[in-house]
């Protein structure tokens, strides 16, 4: 093999590389959003269910000085 199909296959796979972690990085991007969307849905629906089942407690703070 000359070198220039050499150079020109190790330049290919470069690319081939570096597009494959490109993506990568924007599924772990993805994930991430995502599980914090989940986390916020499963904290705002936890709070719901607790104010459904006692709905007298934890809705008013009194406060004195």
């Amino acid at each position: 093999m000359d070198i220039a199909a050499l150079s020109i296959e190790l330049s290919q796979m470069k690319v081939a590389r570096d597009s494959s972690i490109s993506i990568l990085k924007i599924a772990m991007d993805t994930g991430k959003t995502q599980m914090n969307d989940m986390i916020k849905i499963i904290e705002e629906t936890a709070k719901i269910m607790e104010r459904s089942i006692t709905p007298h407690l934890g809705g008013n703070v009194d406060v004195r000085i």
